[in-house]
């Protein structure tokens, strides 16, 4: 049976791609800045003899440069899952990891393949922008999972901080010392910001919106409403506490319920692409008779488009909001 190799080689530069961005990434910032780390990177920082207010003016300028530059054409696409990600390279340095990972997609396909130069450029940009992006959402995926998860023993720790005696902004400094990131250096710089006289509500608006995270946004209103009216923040913190736990493992139930009509959906779509795929490797010639019928790309891309709908209703469907 012959077997072509290219796909082969197509698949192992786009996982290249994304294991040389990850490698770049923790060589220039430090292991502390990986999200499997378990020491505070705002601690380290501090710990590596770092003022505390350039600490502060570096995680900040990380938190929301790529927000700032939502208006450069075509990183827009990327510039909110970078941002929530807290991506700690530039958006120009970013573009310009970009440009180079795709030549050198572009040399590794021209080695590697017989492919005409046209078509090696086009795949290696596609392999150049598609990795950086793929691997953008996946540090922001997981960073908002772990933040997700962390919020509710933050908050039961600020409870436990409150009902002892300390105040508020004490309690958030607990927290950035006590929990891990990437919570902790949320919350590290808040406590910053903070003792240089920013309202702490307000910190914690901005940090849910640059997140984009409902829970955080409850927080930060229960907050705000305990600074201008008064109660027993304690209390109230107690209360979020129960029901973020209570969201949460019901966005676990829904997602289990879930699965099974979502994995359809990719298995339907992705069922007829896999069998093109071993027909063409198995016998190369097997669509030679069709191929110059008029009708074989329209009918190819129709084909695409009702696999990709597919795809999309079945997200659609299966997304419950909680």
């Amino acid at each position: 049976m012959p077997f072509s190799p290219e796909l082969l080689i197509y698949g192992l530069i786009f996982v290249g791609v994304v294991v040389l961005v990850e490698g770049v990434y923790l060589t220039v910032f430090g292991r502390s800045i990986s999200l499997n780390n378990r020491v505070n990177r705002r601690l380290e920082m501090l710990d590596k003899g770092a003022r505390r207010e350039e600490v502060l003016e570096q995680l900040r300028k990380e938190m929301q440069q790529h927000g700032k530059a939502r208006t450069i054409p075509l990183y827009s696409l990327l510039a909110s899952k970078a941002q929530k990600a807290a991506i700690a390279f530039t958006p120009k340095q970013l573009m310009g990891i970009m440009a180079g990972v795709s030549v050198f997609a572009f040399l590794a396909l021209t080695i590697g393949t017989e492919s005409g130069l046209a078509m090696n450029a086009v795949i290696g940009t596609i392999a150049g922008v598609g990795g950086v992006y793929f691997w953008v959402s996946h540090k922001a995926g997981k960073r908002l999972g772990m933040i997700e998860e962390q919020l509710p023993d933050a908050i039961e720790l600020m409870v436990r901080s409150l009902r002892v005696g300390h105040p508020f902004v004490s309690a958030i400094q607990i927290v950035a010392k006590e929990v891990e990131d990437p919570l902790a250096t949320e919350f590290g710089v808040i406590a910053d910001e903070s003792a240089y006289g920013r309202d702490v509500g307000e910190a914690l608006k901005d940090m849910a919106e640059r997140l984009d995270m409902q829970d955080m946004r409850f927080l930060a209103v229960a907050v705000a409403i305990q600074q201008q009216s008064g109660g027993n923040l304690a209390e109230i913190l107690d209360g979020l506490s129960k029901v973020i736990r209570a969201r949460f493992r019901l966005f676990r139930r829904v997602k289990a319920i879930t699965a099974e009509a979502q994995w359809s959906g990719k298995f339907l779509s992705g069922f007829p692409v896999a069998a093109l795929i071993f027909i063409n490797l198995s016998d190369p010639h097997y669509y030679d008779g069709v191929k110059t019928h008029e009708l074989f790309i329209p009918a190819c891309i129709a084909v695409g488009l009702f696999l990709s709908v597919n795809l999309f209703v079945m997200r659609v469907l299966t997304n419950i909001k909680v």
